[in-house]
């Protein structure tokens, strides 16, 4: 079966003469949640763009579902930016209708279901939120479309414990067997519980790429705590 993300020989370098990513060769199969981790700067925020089609390789090849990455493709993805990226003046229903305009595949009843959840009233302004309901709104807007990819960056970054455990709630809630959500994060231990898989990244490479459930047997640790050991070795 065609693995959802293919990336062969992928190398993006900026106009500064970065080499974001370099030769990275990887597939993300279908129906898992994987966790994309590694140290600031490694790569991790460059790969999600390109599957999200905002930026192009410099060289090598990026397909999601088996189609290079174009407008087709982002038909396909959930892109969940790791910064804010709605209006302020924008009111929460008017988020709504512009993703409803935007994406066939959103699921306007199941935005507004979740929001009722968080208590987010639908006429309330995006810049009289707190920072952690903004990014809950905008993970509920993401989450609500039927994709076949979702990409998180930093999902739980900037929420509180309790919120937390929300957002990992509403992914497994809206986590179908025949879609994939790729997740980049660095609070790994709030995350790994829901992890089928995760792939190690450091200066564009791949370094490491395995089941959760592999580690915990072979290994006898948690993710976070092999990331630890992994990447106190590079660092010196």
């Amino acid at each position: 079966m065609e693995p959802i993300l293919r990336c062969d020989h992928l190398n993006k370098q900026y106009k500064q003469g970065v080499m974001a990513l370099s030769d990275l060769t990887l597939e993300i199969p279908r129906g898992e949640i994987v966790g994309l981790l590694g140290p600031n700067g490694s790569g991790k925020t460059t790969l999600i763009k390109l599957a999200a089609g905002l930026l192009m390789p410099t060289t090598g090849s990026i397909k999601v579902d088996g189609h290079f990455i174009g407008p087709y493709t982002k038909s396909l993805v959930s892109y969940l930016p790791e910064r804010t990226y709605l209006s302020p003046g924008m009111r929460v229903e008017e988020c709504i209708n512009l993703f409803e305009t935007f994406y066939a595949d959103f699921d306007r009843n199941r935005a507004k279901e979740m929001l009722a959840l968080l208590a987010v009233p639908l006429n309330a302004q995006i810049k009289t939120l707190s920072k952690g309901t903004r990014e809950k709104v905008q993970l509920v807007l993401v989450m609500a479309r039927r994709a076949k990819l979702y990409l998180l960056d930093e999902p739980i970054a900037g929420v509180d414990p309790a919120a937390r455990d929300y957002i990992l709630e509403t992914i497994l809630k809206n986590y179908h067997e025949d879609s994939t959500i790729l997740i980049s994060t660095h609070l790994i231990s709030d995350i790994e519980e829901v992890l089928n898989s995760f792939l190690f990244i450091q200066n564009g490479h791949v370094i490491c790429q395995d089941k959760v459930a592999a580690v915990r047997e072979a290994r006898g640790q948690t993710l976070d705590q092999f990331f630890r050991e992994v990447f106190k070795c590079y660092a010196n």
